[in-house]
């Protein structure tokens, strides 16, 4: 079993939403139904700042809260939401997995749980296997994992070990905001580095930017590249959605940065949501284009366990004449459910509405120039470096 000690962090200071950098791009407004709809949506919402507007117990629970009224109508003043983050200590870090759905093999996660808060994050269930709640806990009680370079230099050291791309971000995201306090990720990095170990990355954060010394030059061995999460240009939206990762206009910049320092780097649009933000899909990769990006990807909504009634639950205050419409076009996506991943992961593209999307994205990939094939980043320079005695590890 892991160890763990508790701590309470208190996000920093994120920019104000009329700070800008110079050559930022400019975010497009959402329609005004949209925009009205998210004000009264910041005016509904139950945390200022956070995603989920519940925090109904996690399936495991041997109790269960639910919220009700009690007729008073009285307006209650409540402590703001805290960060709170537990050091947890695995015994290993690198994951394993054998699923076809996915192209990596292994992956590391520095943190369970993500401050994000993104409405739709599919690894909201994993919290439920903590004893909490997908909802509110899932983006306020987080667990971090400080030895995790400790234990990377380890597992690469095993003379057993055999070098395949490591994926970064697959789960919750590495440069989610409590990383700027315990830098997990920068010392993952750092090893990674000191092995010549290939990494790919995806995050929807622009504090990836502080690591461009240890990315550039891992870049220019062919040894990673760097995808940036954008779901939609509409600052209400996403503030919305997804109200503490970065806000549009400062992934666009992130990946020019990275495209500037010689970071190959490339643009997931997912979730790509029914009704909601479709329609941006070709003017996200065209901005992404002009950014520097060379690659683009997309996905599909996914609402497993939890994430369905959260999702719906936040879809009914932020956009209800919408609502019925997303559901209808998301079960029409997985067999008349609101997830099947056997119906909607196959191989074979079953509903017309995912065929349309997957047609507009190859046509806007072959218009762009992202049809072309990517090279393998390298294998072979991996070499564990010498042990600093001069001498093997004893115990290895």
């Amino acid at each position: 079993m892991a160890r763990a000690a508790h701590l309470s962090f208190t996000p920093p200071h994120r920019p104000k939403p009329g700070e800008t950098a110079a050559g930022a791009p400019a975010a497009r407004e959402r329609p005004a139904p949209l925009a009205a709809a998210s004000a009264a949506h910041a005016a509904a919402a139950g945390e200022k700042g956070r995603g989920a507007r519940s925090n109904t117990s996690g399936r495991y629970e041997r109790d269960r809260r639910e919220a009700f009224d009690d007729g008073w109508e009285l307006a209650e003043e409540t402590a703001p939401l805290r960060t709170d983050v537990t050091l947890e200590h695995p015994r290993t870090i690198i994951a394993r997995n054998n699923s076809p759905d996915v192209g990596f093999d292994r992956s590391i996660n520095p943190y369970r749980g993500c401050e994000h808060g993104c409405i739709y994050c599919f690894a909201r269930p994993t919290h439920a296997y903590m004893g909490l709640s997908p909802g509110l806990d899932f983006e306020s009680k987080l667990f971090a994992k400080p030895a995790a370079p400790k234990l990377l230099e380890k597992e690469l050291s095993a003379r057993h070990y055999r070098p395949r791309v490591i994926a970064m971000g697959t789960n919750t995201d590495p440069y989610q905001p409590i990383e700027r306090k315990f830098q997990i990720m920068r010392g993952i990095l750092g090893v990674l580095s000191a092995f010549n170990h290939p990494v790919t990355i995806l995050t929807k954060s622009r504090n990836i930017l502080r690591d461009l010394d240890l990315l550039a030059p891992l870049a220019t061995k062919n040894l990673t590249r760097a995808m940036l999460s954008i779901t939609t240009q509409d600052k209400a939206l996403a503030r919305s959605m997804e109200p503490r990762a970065s806000a549009p206009k400062w992934r666009f910049e992130t990946l020019r940065q990275l495209a500037d320092a010689g970071v190959g780097a490339g643009v997931v649009i997912g979730p790509v949501i029914p009704g909601l933000n479709d329609d941006e899909m070709e003017a996200i990769m065209e901005q992404a284009a002009e950014a520097g990006a060379t690659f683009s990807a997309y996905t599909l909504l996914r609402l497993p366990l939890e994430v369905s009634p959260l999702f719906q639950e936040w879809l009914e205050t932020f956009a209800p004449a919408r609502a019925r419409r997303v559901m209808r076009h998301i079960r029409d996506m997985n067999g008349g459910r609101d997830y099947d991943p056997q119906w909607s992961r196959g191989g074979e593209i079953k509903s017309p509405y995912a065929r349309l999307i997957a047609q507009r994205h190859a046509r806007a990939r072959a218009r762009l120039g992202f049809d072309k094939a990517l090279a393998p980043l390298d294998l072979s320079q991996f070499r564990p470096p010498p042990p600093a005695s001069g001498q093997p590890d004893l115990f290895e």
